[in-house]
This record gives structure tokens, sequence and C-alpha cells, in this order.
């Protein structure tokens, strides 16, 4: 890998600076591809009001990431590489068959709207959803124009645990799960818990490093528990 790079870009600058610019082209194809699928195929339960919301959702959060989220971010840090590709390859495939299923295969009874799997779910995959949106605008500003270095993020979930945003995306998919029933659905819920769990125990332990005075009742991901 390192060879075909050194043979693409002049020097280590040109590398991340280029690999910055892409990174905001991660979680596209988790839009593209499924919107090809949609639209571009006899996708014949796209008519049944149980697919139509669950797909919703996905689009939902797909919209924000890759339409708005990258245009609110402030400066930030360089993308590897191999992170890249393997985010871009990851959005391809699971955003096919999220899709691929809940177009395609996925049959509902015509109450499942009603049913407390479906209802809890969707709760679960809203309040996780808003959770996440409002933790990122609360990271996106924690330093004022012209200021630099770390900050001690503070307000909404963040007064309880130190990765918000990562458990805000964990309820998001483990409502989805829940509302759809399916063994794609629980698949992605379960990646996503595996990822971003760890993340927000890295997370937690940086900032007690980082930080004297970081709140010692704040938890890493679950408020008042973990």
């Amino acid at each position: 890998m390192d060879v075909i790079l050194s043979k693409i870009f002049a020097s280590d600058e040109d590398e991340l600076y280029i690999l910055d610019c892409l990174a905001y082209l991660m979680e596209l194809p988790a839009f593209l591809v499924p919107l090809c699928l949609v639209w571009g195929t006899s996708a014949s339960k796209t008519t049944h009001l149980p697919n139509q919301l669950l797909l919703a959702m996905y689009f939902c959060h797909y919209v924000q990431r890759s339409f708005i989220y990258p245009f609110l971010i402030r400066g930030g840090k360089a993308t590897p590489f191999a992170s890249f590709a393997l985010a871009f390859v990851f959005c391809v495939y699971n955003g096919y068959m999220q899709v691929r299923y809940l177009s395609h295969f996925a049959d509902y009874p015509a109450d499942w709207v009603t049913s407390p799997y479906f209802i809890t779910g969707s709760l679960l995959w809203l309040v996780g959803w808003l959770v996440n949106i409002h933790s990122d605008h609360i990271l996106r500003n924690l330093r004022k124009s012209g200021e630099t270095g770390y900050k001690i993020p503070k307000g909404g979930l963040f007064d309880y645990v130190s990765g918000a945003n990562f458990f805000g995306e964990i309820t998001e998919w483990a409502g989805f799960a829940l509302a759809g029933q399916s063994i794609q659905g629980a698949s992605f819920s379960i990646f996503t818990l595996s990822v971003l769990a760890s993340r927000g125990f890295a997370h937690h332990r940086w900032y007690l490093q980082k930080f004297e005075d970081y709140p010692k009742s704040r938890k890493a991901l679950v408020p008042f528990i973990l």
C-alpha cells in the first residue's frame, strides 16, 4: 500500500491533503447505493408502510451524514487512507444489504407499525438520532473562532458520558434493529456497538489523561453505568 501511495502522491503533505478531501465521501455510498436500489430496480416492498418507515430511518441518517454533516465540520484531521478505504467498502456493502432487504424481501404484517417492537424501536432510533446530532453540534462548537487546543465537552449528554455522540449512534441503530427485526439490522447494530464502544472507551481514557480537572463522575459510554 505504501508503494502504491508513494507513486500517487509526491509527498506526505500531498497525501494527507487529498485524503482529507476524500474523507467526506466515505459515507456517500451508504446513500447512493441504496438510492439506486430503490429507484433503479423493481423494489416491490417499498409500497408497504413498515418498509417505507424503516427506509426513511435509514435514509434520514445518511442524508444528514453525507450532505449536511461534512459541510458543518470546522477544520479536522486528515483521515488515513486505510481507514477511508475500509469505511468506504463497509458503506457500500452495508447500504446494499440493509436497503436490498427492506426494498425487495422484507415482509411485515400490515399492523407492524403498531407493534411494541416497532414503536419502541422507532422511539429509540429518534432519540439516538437527535442525541448524535446534538452531540456533534457541541463538539463542533467547543472552540470559538481563533482558539486552538483541546477542551472538555460540556452540555447535553456530555455531562454524563465522554462518548455522547457514540452513544447516540449506537442507540439509533439498536432502535432500527428492534423496529425491523431482521438479521441485517441486528448485524449492523452489533457492528456499530463493537466499533463505537471501543472508540468511546478510548476517548474516555484520553480525556482522563489529558485533563486533570476532567469530571470523575462522567462515565465513558452509558450514563450512570459504564
